[in-house]
């Protein structure tokens, strides 16, 4: 915390400003790989099964990442699902997944990820998680979809 005196010219009335300092959140990659099945919502997080990048593309088959968010309460999380190009039901390309997380308490878990559906031919390909905050970079992690 930093704190601020100024006196007045006109009175001897001092004014005094508090100034919070601006605190980083500290993010930590726990696990990444291959995880059981995640409700959407849910607040259980799935659990690891396999430490790797490289992920089999058959229905159903999760894969991300589950960070540790410390000091950060009230601080915005981004993060992007950069995936190859396929198509949504009408037949347009599906953008990335973007979306924010604004971390509810000082001491907090969240998985990142995604989960294979079908077709699964069309999801074959590299898969890049990327997590940032105030436009610094706290993780990134490439997943390889094989067939």
């Amino acid at each position: 915390m930093q704190i601020l005196v100024s006196e007045s010219k006109l009175s001897s009335i001092i004014l005094i400003k508090v100034k919070k300092s601006k605190k980083h959140p500290v993010i930590k990659v726990e696990s990444y790989g291959r995880y059981s099945k995640w409700e959407r919502g849910s607040r259980e997080l799935p659990k690891i099964k396999e430490f790797t990048t490289t992920i089999k593309s058959t229905e159903g088959n999760e894969f991300g990442m589950i960070l540790h968010i410390s000091g950060g309460k009230g601080a915005k999380i981004n993060y992007c699902i950069k995936h190859p190009p396929f198509k949504d039901k009408n037949g347009n390309i599906e953008p990335d997944f973007i979306g924010q997380v604004i971390v509810p308490s000082n001491n907090y878990q969240f998985y990142i990820g995604d989960c294979i559906w079908l077709p699964v031919e069309d999801k074959a390909g590299t898969w890049e998680v990327i997590v940032e905050s105030e436009g610094k970079l706290f993780a990134s992690k490439k997943f390889d979809i094989i067939l």
